[in-house]
């Protein structure tokens, strides 16, 4: 049940619809008509062809990407399609959303144009995904083509601040769009690399899940997905299985919650490897040099003996930056001065460093990620899997601290529905939780959901009815990244 996606493959290019969707596509290929005319209808004349990418449900392996470790996504059908047209005559970058509610902008063609932080306009990720493009040529010495000017129009269905990724989809989707429009291609692990490196662009330290299941995700199979190099492995979703996500509609917006949240943890993650691996015997200069908890893991052997190391020496309530200063020999300042977004993290940092906690999460997540892979080979057992999914979200609330109130009162209510386990996916602090349900069961236990949880919220107004299907699904493992020509 595990196979190496092949190394070399490319972003595909179709003529139709249906060979990424797959048969049941009316409804798709009425999105692809309407974002076609819209184009015409702005610019003039039809696109020269549509990109897509999807987001993704995380099905287990949360918060430790950027510590080096594999994680467990799957691609999903809802996705992110930006229509794009090369304007040679022109120096600027036109970019506009088929949703009014998303204002449109102008850029000049200049790649190497800072990201405007500060603003949090959606276009930041159109120019992650821009920049990204000849950041990685100009990175692998290969021939950059000149700008050009280029009219895009995007057209995403991947609800925002959501859990699903929607950010990474939009960065995936341009980076693609922009790559087929200059004629270039690369292979998907060359894009997912790139991409997850751009992102960061827009201000959060992201890890590289997302932009690698949207990049290489396939219909019918979960991926396994390796960093350092990116590689992905086929994972088939056990027989008589389905997945169920919900939205508890606290929004996670995480670049602009980053400094307190999710780059928060990235730093304490990078201390408690600096802090750990001093206590394991490694000089002071050598440890400043430790950045992710899975280098230190390779001084001590298992994840499972790396888990005892932190309990044995980091203590369980939080660290003080004095403390920390102390044991590094330098301030905290000196040593993220070559990140901003982790000096703002240190500037609004009031609560202290909890490096043993979050060691714990990220060891024992790691571990959970490789026994769900092998637990869904040859005769898996859904039982044990829903275990490892309920022991993550614990883990998730209690040691990394990314749920909320909301999260745990929809994981609840799935598991009192009779999901075989769930767990917060995505960032948490809000977003989306996903559940593993039997297939025969998944019409009473998305009945009964909606009735413990989502009744109460359309009734107060939170939620419009008509808007539940899109809060409330089964999902089954999607395709990737796509160009789209002449449909």
């Amino acid at each position: 049940h595990l196979s190496r996606t092949p190394i070399m493959s490319t972003i595909p290019v179709f003529g139709n619809v249906k060979d990424v969707y797959g048969p049941e596509t009316s409804d798709v290929e009425e999105r692809y008509a309407k974002l076609a005319a819209a184009f015409t209808q702005t610019h003039g004349e039809k696109p020269d062809l549509l990109a897509r990418s999807p987001g993704r449900v995380n099905l287990i392996g949360e918060h430790i990407d950027y510590e080096g470790y594999s994680v467990l996504p799957m691609a999903i059908a809802l996705d992110t399609i930006v229509a794009i047209k090369v304007d040679r005559g022109s120096d600027k970058l036109l970019v506009s959303n088929t949703d009014p509610k998303y204002t449109a902008k102008e850029f000049t063609v200049d790649p190497d144009q800072a990201v405007d932080t500060s603003s949090h306009h959606w276009t930041n990720y159109v120019m992650c995904g821009y920049k990204g493009v000849f950041d990685f040529l100009k990175e692998a010495n290969r021939d950059v083509p000149s700008a050009v000017g280029m009219r895009m129009i995007v057209d995403g269905v991947v609800p925002q601040a959501s859990g699903l990724s929607s950010s990474s989809a939009l960065t995936c989707a341009t980076s693609v769009a922009v790559m087929a429009a200059h004629e270039l291609s690369f292979t998907k692990p060359e894009v997912a690399d790139f991409t997850c490196k751009c992102e960061r662009h827009s201000g959060t330290q992201s890890g590289g899940m997302d932009q690698a299941i949207s990049i290489m995700g396939e219909r019918g199979v979960a991926k396994l997905v390796d960093f350092n190099p990116v590689r992905a492995s086929d994972v088939k979703v056990p027989e008589g299985a389905a997945f169920l996500i919900g939205n508890c509609l606290a929004v996670s917006q995480k670049a602009v919650t980053a400094h307190d949240r999710y780059n928060l943890r990235v730093v304490e993650c990078r201390l408690a490897s600096i802090v750990l691996a001093m206590k394991l015997g490694v000089s002071q200069a050598e440890a400043l040099g430790y950045s992710t908890l899975s280098e230190v893991q390779k001084l001590i052997g298992s994840l499972e003996e790396s888990e005892k190391a932190v309990t044995k020496h980091l203590h369980a309530e939080a660290y003080t930056a004095a403390e920390l200063k102390e044991m590094l020999g330098q301030s905290l300042e000196t040593l993220f001065a070559g990140s901003e977004a982790s000096l703002l993290v240190l500037k609004h940092n009031t609560t202290g460093y909890k490096l043993h906690d979050r060691a714990v999460h990220v060891y024992s997540e790691a571990a959970r990620v490789h026994k769900f892979a092998d637990e869904c080979k040859d005769t898996p057992s859904l039982n044990r899997l829903g275990e490892l999914m309920d022991a993550s979200h614990k883990s998730c609330k209690e040691l990394y601290e990314c749920s909320c109130k909301e999260l745990d009162e929809l994981v609840e209510a799935f598991k009192s529905a009779g999901a075989v386990g769930a767990r917060l996916t995505g960032a948490g602090w809000g977003g989306c939780a996903v559940a593993l349900v039997k297939q025969d069961a998944v019409k009473d236990v998305l009945a009964r959901v909606k009735e413990a949880f989502f009744d109460s919220r359309i009734e107060s107004g939170v939620l419009r009815s008509e808007d539940l299907g899109q809060m409330l699904f089964a999902s089954l493992p999607s395709s990737g990244a796509a160009i789209l020509k002449g449909v």
